[in-house]
């Protein structure tokens, strides 16, 4: 008979932070408003130990226009969530996502409106 083995397991490695899903389909939704008034073009997605960033670009070729990130080591400080400018400055940051994105839904309605 054959000898079974266990899969090696890795103690070293560090968990991963990333969005769950109820907080990936507002983002989604948001992203999706904002390339239908033709806002945004594209978004990529970085997850590491420290930090889940969603970031949003006018262009792919560009920087992004704005970064959603997720660090659960502020979870107890300033907040879980962030709103990073295109330049890295905080615009918003908070505990929860649906404050944070409040600056962004309003400038959704500002460009539906002109």
């Amino acid at each position: 008979m054959s000898v079974v083995h266990p899969f090696p397991v890795r103690s070293d490695r560090k968990a991963v932070t990333t969005f769950e899903r109820g907080e990936l389909q507002r983002i989604l939704d948001l992203y999706g408003r904002m390339v239908a008034a033709g806002h945004w073009r594209d978004y990529a997605m970085h997850f590491s130990p420290d930090v889940a960033s969603f970031a949003a670009f006018r262009r792919s070729a560009e920087r992004p226009e704005v970064r959603i990130e997720k660090r659960p080591s502020l979870r107890l400080k300033q907040g879980l969530w962030a709103l990073v400018s295109e330049q890295g400055a905080v615009l918003k940051r908070g505990h929860e996502l649906p404050p944070v994105l409040a600056p962004l839904e309003r400038r959704l309605m500002r460009l539906v409106e002109e």
